[in-house]
């Protein structure tokens, strides 16, 4: 099983920037797409971006295009998901995920494995 552990949230205001980081146990970018999600208080767990595992195809969300970036660094088995010009509507907790059969499954959030989740809180 496959452990993915994320880092990077934390508390920034609105303008500003953050990158996460989700580190797995093993190598698994060579073969699964990987991808971020996240669920603000009430809300429902929803998809961010994904990427491809040869990083050569990537999804975003409409709300985050043109602002976030999502980035693969395969000799350290990591996935990245650079955030700028940050808005309060970002707030939530953002996990990282894999899946063996794509980035379109993955995309709706069938996951193979999860992250723990790191809080992002974006102040105005």
């Amino acid at each position: 099983q496959v452990q993915l552990v994320e880092s990077g949230g934390g508390l920034v205001q609105a303008g500003g920037s953050l990158k996460l980081s989700c580190a797995a146990s093993r190598r698994t970018f060579s073969t699964d797409a990987m991808g971020w999600f996240r669920q603000a208080p009430g809300k429902a767990r929803e998809f961010v971006a994904v990427i491809s595992n040869s990083g050569d195809s990537t999804y975003y969300a409409n709300s985050v295009k043109g602002r976030f970036t999502i980035s693969t660094d395969n000799g350290k088995n990591t996935v990245y998901l650079q955030m700028n010009s940050l808005k309060p509507e970002d707030t939530a907790v953002y996990y990282c995920a894999g899946g063996r059969f794509g980035i379109l499954i993955l995309k709706t959030g069938r996951a193979d494995y999860w992250g723990q989740g790191t809080q992002v809180t974006v102040s105005s």
